[in-house]
């Protein structure tokens, strides 16, 4: 079973900024996508930033221009940059990927990091 691994939540105040990190315990070469979802309580999981496996990058409308996504075929992460953050981000955040192999895609995510953004 592969397992993803995030990290950087944690508390800020409106206004401030964090670095979410996933560690892929795979190749990164054989993922279609790395995503980072969210959920807040009360609320389904919504899609924040993707990026493809050629870099192309997309966002949730409500963090354009606040949010980066990014990768590190190096190290094997996956990055969220996030900026001027607002009380409405506050949510637990989740990295997914999908890994296209020849048989299937598979799909994997980490257990979440809480992000709480103060007012």
């Amino acid at each position: 079973q592969v397992q993803l691994v995030e990290s950087g939540g944690g508390l800020v105040q409106t206004g401030g900024s964090l670095r979410l990190s996933c560690a892929i315990p795979i190749s990164m070469y054989s993922l279609n996508s790395m995503n980072w979802y969210r959920q807040a309580p009360g609320k389904q999981r919504e899609l924040v930033a993707k990026i493809s496996s050629g870099g192309a990058t997309t966002y949730k409308d409500s963090v354009k221009g606040r949010f980066a996504i990014s990768r590190d075929n190096t190290k094997n992460r996956v990055y969220l940059q996030m900026s001027m953050l607002k009380p409405e981000d506050t949510a637990v955040y989740y990295c997914n990927v999908d890994q296209l192999l020849p048989d299937r895609t598979y799909d994997y995510w980490g257990q979440g990091t809480q992000v709480t953004v103060s007012s």
